[in-house]
């Protein structure tokens, strides 16, 4: 292999190395090439921390959802995340695409304002700081709740009881600022469609220039079993980014007609419309209820009727004129006089019956 001293110039005769060897149009070509080569840091390596507290420095060749490979010389070694408790990349190896998810392989982006990859499974505080500015919060003159984005054009999905009524809507976004994150106000926020019996709702903002958009990936043909450990992410009681864990209790509780994955992970008001993920960090439903006065009975709906909704989302397009996009009437007054009026009363004729004679 050639190094940075064998294109030093030589100091013997220019007459030894015939000129027609090398042609000159060659010559940048292989300088280039050599000089990069020689420019790239042969010690620089990645950090991989293992369960245990081993630590090993070694290049990543390849990463997959359930493994690393790591060349350590000799071999190439095969870890399986499990066995892994932190990844920690080299600058040399690091992405230098700001949109480029490190924890996200084979990212497939639908025409369907969702998209989907292979995550990384990580802790739930490395979670909470990938995840955390794609969840918002909703808020209107009525009340308020939880969202996440799924484009990066500014969709978000929330629950239809968290807008309904509602025009007048702003979103809260949780910057990442340092170690800490700020919140960020959006004023304009449009209800794009609406589902009120699977309880969903898709609304649009406009991201603010420069504004770089957190996106979740819908969990797409990813089974849910029960004992899953799953985490939500959302604003209750107003208490924002607040982060609970539990496991999935039943994935298919039959309840109204829909089935909603059962779960232990505390929902409270303010969590409606959340995120419910898997310990990949992917959507797996939307929260939406739990038991008032019971401890560890929460729902959230499946992902799959949120991509349903999503894929069909011109048959619920929202219109302010249409009674069944989200408008809901008062009710007409009560009677108080509950016997019918007169006139709808039917007409009874009494048969003559001979009086009896009174005795």
């Amino acid at each position: 292999m050639m190094t940075r001293s064998s294109i030093r110039p030589s100091t013997a005769p220019v007459a030894v190395i015939p000129v027609t060897i090398i042609p000159v149009t060659v010559i940048p070509v292989v300088i280039v090439a050599i000089t990069f080569l020689a420019s790239q840091n042969p010690l620089a390596a990645d950090e991989i921390v293992l369960v245990n507290g081993t630590r090993i420095d070694a290049e990543i060749v390849k990463e997959t959802a359930d493994a690393v490979f790591v060349d350590i010389g000799q071999d190439v070694l095969k870890l399986t995340r499990s066995e892994i408790r932190e990844v920690i990349k080299s600058d040399d190896n690091a992405s230098t695409d700001p949109d480029a998810l490190d924890y996200a392989a084979n990212v497939h982006i639908t025409d369907d304002l969702y998209r989907t990859a292979d995550l990384s499974p990580a802790s739930l505080e490395e979670q909470a700081q990938r995840l955390g500015e794609g969840v918002v919060l909703v808020r209107s003159p009525g009340g308020l709740g939880s969202g996440f984005i799924v484009h990066e054009d500014g969709y978000v999905i929330t629950n239809f009881h968290v807008v309904e009524n509602e025009t007048q809507l702003t979103i809260n976004i949780f910057r990442k600022d340092g170690a800490a994150f700020r919140k960020e106000k959006i004023e304009d926020v449009r209800i794009i469609a609406v589902n009120p019996f699977v309880d969903l709702a898709l609304l649009k903002f406009d991201p603010p220039e420069g504004m770089q958009v957190t996106v979740t990936h819908l969990a797409e043909g990813r089974p849910v079993r029960e004992g899953d450990a799953v985490f939500a992410i959302g604003n209750p009681l107003g208490l924002e980014r607040t982060i609970s864990k539990g496991i999935v209790s039943k994935r298919n509780r039959a309840e109204g007609g829909l089935t909603y994955i059962q779960t232990t992970t505390q929902i409270n008001p303010g969590n409606s419309g959340g995120p419910l993920f898997n310990d990949r960090g992917e959507v797996i439903g939307v929260t939406n209820m739990g038991y008032l006065f019971a401890e560890g009975l929460n729902f959230a709906i499946p992902v799959q009727y949120v991509i349903e909704f999503l894929k069909n989302r011109d048959a619920y397009a929202y219109d302010a004129d249409n009674p069944n996009s989200g408008f809901q009437y008062l009710e007409a007054p009560r009677r108080v006089d509950l016997d019918p009026p007169e006139f709808l009363k039917p007409e009874t004729s009494t048969p003559d019956v001979p009086r009896r004679a009174v005795q």
